[in-house]
């Protein structure tokens, strides 16, 4: 199928946008969020570029980890717990706002070191960590949004997540219908490399179709003045640059939801081809998905350019049972500090991608809105 071109493309070389200089007025570290974008289109890479096969550490199966939990966990020592615990009292005692919090605000001098090397596994190695023993109950909402957004800044910088620009979300049980997916639940989350290895050996013409830029994003309605209320851009895409990695961006809920604008004729409705490629990709998926049951106080960092997650279903019982509270940091690494280097506009800005509706400014909420 042909697919529209009712966005402007994107061309490269290509100017960076104003969020270096954006007012500290409305952003207290003077860094905007760059916001969803369509890709460069001519960056995109045809599949005869892409790997048969991708080897490495960023490439394992559920069985690699389910039975050997010390692979993947890090309980916090009570060095480290009173080491954030100072930071963040010192944080809460200058008054300052929670969306300004950076490392030099939050100084860990010493789990700082252990955070930089994870922060290499997350970005080149397995993409995924599960922190555990984070004291939330003691520490409370407030110094527990501190603490955990002084960690984030040692991974990269938060982005809005939302046309509200919340920096600080949210998944809670507000007593809406608990079966909905996106409202929070247990974490699956999948190596896309295995996947897309899995995809080469068994349906390699879904593997050749995910590459190509047919695919429709819904903005879910959170669009700057001009923006369209989609982005086209392929599932799988190569890095710029000499041996690119494998990137995937992959959202079956808003995929999924772009009737309203098919129906009106503005963009192309999923082909029976992309229907049967959605299907196999989150088949494969959830095959080899690793399953985690979140606990309190557990606290995951994955990286989402080699790590597809979702979350399942989940039902919160009645008082006196406790009711489910995540919050949820997105955070953006730029090229120049070790960033996957990927065909986009805003590829070596500091707070690239996210959601930024016009200039709204960044709020860092501590409870569920």
């Amino acid at each position: 199928m042909t697919p529209a071109l009712t966005e402007t493309p994107a061309k490269a070389p290509h100017p960076l946008s104003t969020n270096t200089t954006a007012p500290k007025s409305i952003f207290p570290d003077g860094i905007k969020t760059s916001g969803q974008h369509p890709p460069l289109y001519d960056q995109l890479k045809p599949y005869s570029s892409f790997p048969r096969e991708i080897t490495g550490p960023t490439v394992w199966r559920a069985e690699d980890y389910i039975n050997n939990p010390e692979r993947w966990t890090h309980p916090f020592s009570e060095d480290e717990v009173a080491e954030i615990s100072q930071a963040a009292d010192k944080f809460l005692a200058d008054g300052m706002p929670l969306t300004g919090i950076s490392k030099t605000n939050f100084p860990l001098p010493k789990f700082s070191r252990f955070l930089d090397s994870m922060r290499a596994e997350l970005l080149n190695g397995k993409g995924f960590i599960l922190f555990k023993g984070f004291p939330v109950i003691d520490w409370g909402l407030r110094k527990s949004a501190v603490a955990y957004m002084g960690l984030g800044t040692y991974l990269g910088y938060f982005v809005s997540q939302n046309g509200r620009g919340h920096v600080l979300g949210h998944v809670k049980d507000l007593g809406e219908d608990a079966t909905q997916i996106d409202k929070g639940g247990e974490s699956d989350i999948v190596s896309s490399h295995y996947v897309w290895n899995t995809l080469q050996r068994e349906n390699p013409d879904v593997a050749e179709l995910l590459t190509q830029p047919i695919w429709y994003f819904d903005r879910k309605g959170e669009t700057s003045k001009g923006q369209e209320g989609w982005i086209r851009t392929s599932v799988f895409y190569l890095e710029t640059g000499d041996n690119g990695r494998v990137y995937a961006k992959w959202d079956p809920y808003y995929v999924r939801s772009l009737t309203r604008f098919s129906d009106a004729g503005l963009i192309p409705a999923l082909s029976p081809a992309q229907t049967r490629a959605a299907n196999i990709l989150e088949e494969t998926c959830l095959r080899h998905s690793l399953h985690m049951i979140l606990e309190i106080g557990d606290i995951q960092f994955l990286s989402n350019a080699h790590v597809l997650h979702a979350r399942t279903a989940y039902k919160d019982f009645p008082p006196p049972a406790p009711r489910r509270h995540l919050m949820r940091l997105w955070l953006s690494t730029p090229e120049d500090e070790g960033g996957w280097e990927l065909p986009f506009h805003d590829s070596n800005e500091k707070k690239r991608g996210g959601i930024q509706v016009d200039n709204t400014a960044p709020v860092a909420p501590e409870d569920a809105e």
